[in-house]
């Protein structure tokens, strides 16, 4: 099915979601003449995108009254800088290639974007990212790193996952920060590093995909230096002395408009 097939669907959707309140994966099903596979795909991308809530045979609408206006105009603001920036790294990615998606909030916006991409496969120790890339009508094949769970990053990390990202060889690894240290590197709260290190290895390309608010950061944890990291992708809200000091650094610094 084409995309613009897609985007039309789910368009629709939406629109008898907001008109009856709740929608049926059976009666979907009949409507569009498709499988209730492929409903269930379109419910949970757009559960992904804060569009609705799925339940047990479908979905209900998101009852955004019990946020203020304030809250959901920052999310909105903040959603939309992370899917820029994640739209701009998308182009990185050509067919058939082998990435790794690390976890965090900025690197799952990437997932949408894939949909237009052809034979890839894909490697996460993200829950969240596993069940977005699974719901993707291209199928890429999923691989997950297994491990440890880490509550705090809600990933899995440890020795475990590191054996097994070793097994392997990828062209891309597309990887969030906390904080960015123009003299050393990306820097993180968490100090569980090593699966970072690990992925960084086993990769051809690094490419950190971080909002420009967090350059300038520094905080204690080093988790990639300069030398590791081959691409930079940030929003546009830098000053020229900043992104001169980027660039002197060696790394190819790719702003999204």
């Amino acid at each position: 099915m084409s995309k613009r097939n897609t985007q039309q669907r789910r368009h629709t959707i939406i629109t008898e979601l907001n008109q009856y309140g709740s929608v049926s994966v059976e009666e979907l099903a009949k409507k569009f003449n498709t499988s209730e596979v492929t409903i269930r795909k379109d419910l949970a991308v757009l559960e992904t995108s804060g569009l609705l809530l799925r339940r047990y045979g479908g979905a209900i609408a998101l009852p955004q009254e019990i946020l203020s206006n304030d809250v959901l105009e920052n999310t909105k603001k903040l959603s939309k800088r992370k899917l820029i920036i994640a739209n701009k790294a998308s182009s990185l990615i050509r067919d058939h290639n082998r990435i790794i998606i690390d976890s965090g909030r900025t690197t799952s916006a990437l997932v949408s974007a894939l949909s237009e991409k052809q034979g890839l496969l894909v490697m996460t120790n993200s829950l969240l990212i596993a069940q977005e890339v699974q719901s993707l009508e291209n199928e890429p094949t999923l691989l997950m790193t297994g491990g440890t769970w880490d509550p705090h990053s809600e990933a899995f990390q440890g020795q475990v996952a590191e054996q097994v990202l070793r097994s392997y060889d990828f062209d891309q690894l597309f990887i969030g920060a906390d904080g960015i240290d123009i003299n050393r590197g990306t820097t993180t709260f968490n100090e569980l590093i090593g699966l970072s290190r690990v992925m960084a290895e086993v990769s051809r390309e690094v490419i950190v995909m971080v909002e420009s608010e967090k350059i300038g950061r520094k905080i204690p944890n080093l988790e990639l230096c300069w030398q590791q990291i081959t691409t930079l992708v940030t929003d546009n809200n830098l000053s020229k002395v900043v992104k001169k000091q980027l660039i002197e650094q060696g790394v190819n610094l790719i702003i999204a408009n």
